[in-house]
């Protein structure tokens, strides 16, 4: 058994502030009953994301800042669409398959997952005069939706674990909180420690005239434990975006679109840990915790580009995006299950947090800031001319910024005693993240009415950890035929994911990752009509 005592608190916590993100908000607990607290993962999870595109952009890697002429610069550089000298009508269903793979404490577990996926679609409208002598010679209006990030998959682990158990963060935030009235333990932390005490997981330590000495737990790390997690997670962001474009004599293009983001994550996620002994008398055979979180919202955000060609053949272009300023709703809930060998009664033992909430998920409204981006990109047309039949390919590259650090939470307009809690956490997500560089690279060759072409991409790690390994990287191929005012563009993109999971986080004691790796295959097909 896990035992600590209130003297503990005395201990200086010399845990580097990174690994000190607390999943319980204490202040909030007496006025809102909220107990949920956000974490820089949820700050990664929404910014660290490699958006859809058309088959044809995705094909050749996204990099599009330079080279425009394509429905998704509506998403990345506005300055694109200004290449529309005709109308344009674009659909792009998709769909895609992932594998994970999560190694714990030297064990891997494997799990797939499968679900319908979307690129690029909409509206573009040029407007021009052929007979105009103008120095701007169109310009193009473009309507759209995008799927900017994709949470659908399922992932597990497994390991065992003889030096920590899940546990001990009910006993740490007791513990912390200097909580020496047992009915403040059984009410006081309705998505947290209050469950693992009604369930007696946790337990009085008795001290001298039956007072309260501290806290235990009737978890065994010492004789190993085997810990399970199984997560199931759906939804994404998806862009809706306007925006106008203009050609400044064919030299020169600018444009500006406004972006609509609508955000669904929804997260179940079932942990276990079981007795790895055949002892049937040591109180303790297994406990289960199971969350739920599903959070919805919208943001918007603005992108402003421009592209230049200093000479034919070449296309140079920069764009800006804003962050994307959220305003975010949790809904949640949490229940502990445990079955401890008769100890203060026998069979399952089971609480919910809607016991506490009268039978309603707990709730909480929030703002989320997300990081500003800028790219560079470059592009080499074969065969520039005004008429795009006689262009023979391109190359094109763009380079990107991202800052992960300028992630900022703050409260809803609801909430307003608790700005020193956020102010805590976003000091965390500065050390906790970092900036980085994205690189997106792709080809096009043209054969009269065929195309092939190739793509790559490199997304570099948002975490300042270099320990905490962490990268994407898009490997993609596609073909197109383009013939009287029709286009068809099949595309095939392989993600390749490094990332990092903490299944619990300890103050005092040791608790280890589980590395993950991912591939995801996504397929795409764009059709599209010419007016």
């Amino acid at each position: 058994m896990v035992y600590i005592h209130l003297t503990i608190q005395e201990i200086d916590h010399r845990i580097d502030r990174l690994m000190k993100i607390r999943f319980l908000l204490t202040s909030l607990v007496l006025v809102t009953f909220h107990t949920y607290a956000q974490e820089p993962a949820d700050a990664v999870r929404y910014s660290w994301i490699t958006q859809q595109g058309t088959a044809r952009s995705m094909a050749t890697g996204n990099a599009l800042t330079g080279l425009g002429g394509d429905l998704t610069s509506l998403f990345t550089n506005p300055a694109g669409l200004a290449f529309y000298k005709t109308g344009e009508l674009v659909l792009t269903p998709g769909f895609s398959f992932e594998n994970i793979n999560a190694d714990y404490l030297g064990s891997d577990t494997k799990k797939s997952s499968n679900n319908f996926a979307f690129g690029s679609t909409g509206l573009l409208v040029p407007f021009m005069d052929p007979y105009s002598q103008d120095k701007w010679r169109n310009w193009t209006f473009g309507v759209g939706v995008n799927q900017v990030a994709d949470f659908n998959n399922k992932g597990s682990l497994n390991g065992l674990n003889n030096q920590s158990s899940y546990s001990e963060k009910y006993l740490e935030q007791l513990i912390n909180d200097n909580v020496t009235d047992p009915n403040d333990a059984a009410n006081n932390y309705p998505y947290g420690s209050s469950l693992a005490f009604n369930t007696f997981l946790i337990d009085t330590i008795s001290g001298p005239g039956g007072s309260v000495a501290g806290y235990r737990s009737l978890a065994t790390p010492q004789t190993g434990v085997r810990q399970m997690q199984d997560v199931s997670t759906s939804g994404g962001i998806t862009d809706l975006g306007l925006g106008i474009s203009g050609n400044l004599r064919d030299k020169f293009y600018i444009g500006a679109s406004m972006s609509w983001s609508f955000l669904r994550y929804e997260r179940n996620s079932i942990y276990r840990e079981e007795d790895a002994t055949t002892n049937t008398t040591n109180n303790f055979n297994y406990f289960e915790s199971e969350e739920y979180l599903r959070t919805e919202g919208t943001g918007v955000n603005f992108k402003l580009g421009m592209i230049f060609k200093p000479v034919d053949f070449v296309r140079v272009g920069l764009s800006f995006h804003t962050p994307t300023w959220y305003d975010l709703e949790d809904s949640y809930r949490t229940t502990v299950r445990t079955e401890l060998e008769g100890y203060e009664g026998f069979g399952e033992k089971f609480q919910s947090s809607t016991d506490f909430n009268n039978g309603m998920n707990g709730l909480f409204n929030y703002g989320l800031n997300t990081p500003w981006r800028l790219a560079l990109g470059a592009a080499y047309v074969f065969r520039e001319d005004k008429d795009i039949t006689r262009q023979r390919g391109f190359i094109t590259a763009d380079v990107e910024y991202v800052d992960y650090r300028t992630n900022k939470f703050a409260f809803g307009d609801d909430i307003n005693s608790a700005d020193s809690y956020f102010d805590e956490l976003n000091k965390t997500v500065d050390d906790y993240l970092t900036s980085t560089f994205n690189f997106r690279v792709g080809a096009e060759l043209k054969f009269e009415t065929l195309m092939v072409r190739a793509g790559f991409g490199y997304f570099g790690s948002p975490y300042a950890d270099e320990a905490f390994s962490a990268s994407r990287m898009n490997i993609s191929g596609g073909l197109g035929y383009r013939n009287k005012g029709k286009f068809i563009d099949l595309t095939y993109v392989h993600q390749v994911n490094k990332d990092g999971y903490y299944p619990y986080r300890l103050d005092q004691a040791f608790y280890a990752p589980a590395s993950l790796k991912s591939g995801i295959g996504t397929i795409l097909l764009t059709v599209g009509f010419k007016f």
